[in-house]
């Protein structure tokens, strides 16, 4: 783990963790990024070159006046272990600071509804991908968790999935694999990814859409991701588009989830086949949900008419509920992103049409939808970003 000068490691993370944002920086820049004195700066990025932790990258082009020296983080010094959950599927990776992967993405099947062994499968999950990793833990600074339900990022509980009689999952987690663990909606570091590395970063007020097994919602507002009073902001799933849809999982019915969530358009494509709809689509019973959903996307983007139907059909009803969104926050712009952004340009025909029906010109024709430039790893990136926000190197003060 870091641990560099006790007394100033503070300062020399915060050093490394701006540079892990802003790539090449110059002294002046980290001056005014964490509101330190440029001599103070200047003192600590030479502690943290001749410690290993930065390296100088030449001057600056000239723009008429003296160029400044620029900084950047020496990105394999220190490492993050990465995981990224939803319902049915795990993945973990270990990345470095520039957000390379140093050990291939493993993909694990774990159940989280209605599974009490869950929290022990994980730890196991993380101890044994850091051990064929061969990495030091000493060289990794914490684990970073993005995970579906309501979460206490705080406290580390989630009080949907992953049940602990201990109550903390951090705690339970890090005491069996000795480094720091932190966790959050998969949602909100989805939205944290693109604030950080992605379409939000020059945008002020942004939501960014979670389409996966259900329908997430990070809400990026004056430029800081809004968590709402008790840190469970964003639950766009639940939003209600018909009266008497199929029964959600929260108790109401007609939820956004069950009607446009990959999770449904699954089911129904597997329910018209049985009915005898024609297409290139095809499954197997035994088959997990997560291959049917794969396959149905990659039919669909080979232009197969019934599964375009059904992703068309889930598009406009997200759009739908956009039109919502939009008429309370009017943001600038909506990012898709998460598993959904495999379906890439199918999506936005129908939410603009959804949007041209259902919102106000007004406020709907300066608000741009794009799909994720980061995609289907977002969730990853921003478990990353968890660890650098959270992480207080040992011994420093707050």
């Amino acid at each position: 783990m870091f641990n560099t000068n006790k007394k100033n490691a503070k300062l020399y993370f915060d050093i490394i963790q701006q540079l892990y944002y802003g790539g090449i920086l110059s002294c002046a820049d980290l001056s005014n990024l964490i509101d330190k004195s440029i001599p103070l700066v200047t003192k600590s990025l030479n502690h943290l070159i001749e410690t290993g932790f930065v390296v100088e990258k030449g001057y600056a082009a000239s723009s008429g006046g003296r160029r400044p020296l620029m900084y950047a983080v020496k990105h394999d010094r220190l490492f993050i272990v990465t995981v990224a959950m939803d319902q049915l599927l795990t993945r973990i990776g270990i990345i470095d600071l520039a957000n390379h992967y140093v050990s291939p993405v493993e993909f694990v099947s774990l159940k989280l509804k209605d599974n009490p062994n869950a929290l022990e499968k994980l730890t196991e999950i993380i101890d044994a991908h850091i051990q064929k990793s061969g990495i030091d833990r000493e060289t990794i600074i914490g684990v970073g968790i993005g995970m579906p339900g309501f979460v206490n990022t705080q406290e580390g509980i989630n009080y949907t999935y992953l049940t602990n009689k201990e109550k903390s999952i951090t705690k339970h987690i890090g005491k069996a694999i000795g480094l720091p663990v932190f966790i959050d909606n998969d949602s909100s570091l989805i939205a944290l990814s693109e604030l950080k590395f992605g379409l939000a970063k020059a945008i002020k007020n942004v939501m960014v859409i979670n389409l996966s097994w259900g329908i997430g919602l990070g809400m990026i507002i004056n430029g800081q991701l809004f968590r709402g009073e008790n840190g469970f902001a964003g639950e766009f799933s639940h939003i209600p588009i018909s009266e008497n849809g199929v029964l959600c999982s929260c108790g109401k019915q007609g939820c956004l989830e069950v009607e446009a969530s990959l999770l449904a358009v699954t089911e129904k494509a597997i329910q018209g086949l049985k009915d005898g709809r024609k297409s290139n689509f095809k499954y197997q019973e035994e088959e997990s949900r997560l291959a049917v959903a794969d396959a149905l996307i990659e039919v669909a983007n080979q232009g197969d008419q019934y599964a375009i139907e059904l992703i068309s059909e889930a598009a406009y009803k997200i759009g739908k509920g956009l039109s919502i969104l939009i008429h309370i926050t009017n943001p600038k712009a909506i990012v898709i992103s998460g598993r959904g952004v495999k379906a890439g340009n199918l999506l936005l025909p129908p939410i603009q049409q959804a949007l041209n029906q259902h919102c106000i010109p007004r406020l709907s024709r300066d608000t741009d939808i794009y799909i994720s430039d980061i995609g289907f790893d977002a969730e990853l990136i921003g478990s990353a970003i968890l660890v650098m926000e959270q992480y207080v190197p040992k011994g420093a003060k707050v």
